[in-house]
């Protein structure tokens, strides 16, 4: 209990630093949200007006006050530019059933092609079969993700008509086309990704089986299969969880480039519509969610840690 406590404790902190660095930096960039709305042309009179309308002509800290207590109650502000007027917390749920599926379809199919292929490449060392695997994986990380995403809408999407070229229908409306809709996403985020953990996986088993009781398994006459499921790849998925957290981590912060090939009206292609208009609320709305959902998943996956692996309870 005294572990997840202090995992948490330090969860909220992480969070209250992101929040200070995110609001505060915001104000050293150039630019001005009032510029922005009434253009360059504005009466200078007017300009000080919507200042002072969104509370700009306020201390920082005063500002900043009053925006975490408004994110303590769930309320983002409204958006600056961005659908002028709309709550930013209501864009940011639009955005989630997004970029979370998107995210969480991509490491799904990642694990189910590299814990096989791992495992395969693994117990062939040095055979064709691992040769190919590797060779699999050295592409998968070369490829740039926005190339191979027009590549994939060009071929599955125009000429087969598989799946939508791009956008996406909302999930209460069409489930069955939103799923649709990110396949060919899910697809092209987890090739990458698929990639590492294939190395992983296969670096993991080779470990394992030049383990005691991998042998002493092979020598009470268990089949090989027996042997590398069973005693092998039960061990050697602690260290790939690691690093399939860390993956899914990262997919929930760096789904931007697929989300604005595929049009996908995600949480990564509101942040970079934020950035570009200079939408503070915006900004400081989705990075502080953004971020609050990434130390969630890694306050989940280091409680699971010790379910997976009992040694982890004896140095906590």
């Amino acid at each position: 209990m005294m572990y997840l406590l202090k995992k948490l404790f330090g969860m909220l902190a992480t969070l209250a630093v992101v929040s200070i660095l995110t609001f505060f930096t915001l104000f050293v960039l150039p630019g001005d949200p009032a510029l922005l709305i009434l253009g360059t042309e504005a009466d200078p009179g007017a300009l000080e007006l919507v200042r002072a309308q969104l509370g700009l002509d306020r201390p920082v800290i005063v500002q900043y006050a009053s925006w975490l207590g408004g994110v303590v109650r769930g309320d983002f502000g409204r958006s600056l530019t961005f659908s002028r007027g709309y709550a930013v917390a209501d864009l940011i749920a639009a955005a989630l059933p997004v970029t979370l599926p998107l995210a969480a379809m991509a490491i799904f199919l990642a694990m189910a092609v590299a814990i096989p292929l791992g495992t395969l490449a693994a117990s062939r060392r040095g055979k064709t079969a691992d040769k190919i695997i590797l060779g699999f994986s050295q592409a998968g990380l070369s490829i740039p993700a926005f190339w191979l995403g027009i590549l994939a809408i060009q071929f599955f999407a125009v000429r087969l008509g598989w799946f939508p070229p791009g956008g996406m229908p909302r999930w209460s409306a069409d489930p069955l086309g939103a799923l649709n809709s990110l396949i060919l996403p899910a697809l092209i985020l987890a090739l990458p990704r698929a990639a590492i953990l294939t190395r992983i996986v296969r670096t993991a088993m080779l470990e394992i089986l030049k383990e005691d009781y991998i042998r002493t398994a092979r020598g009470k006459g268990l089949p090989e299969t027996a042997v590398i499921l069973k005693h092998g790849l039960s061990n050697a998925l602690v260290s790939v969880s690691t690093v399939a957290g860390i993956q899914l981590i990262q997919l929930v912060a760096g789904t931007v480039v697929v989300e604005q090939v595929f049009s996908l009206p995600g949480l990564g292609r509101l942040i970079l519509s934020a950035v570009l208009l200079r939408d503070l609320p915006l900004v400081q709305g989705t990075i502080f969610v953004g971020a609050a959902i990434i130390l969630a998943v890694n306050f989940l996956l280091d409680s699971l840690y010790p379910i997976l692996d009992p040694r982890i309870r004896g140095v906590q």
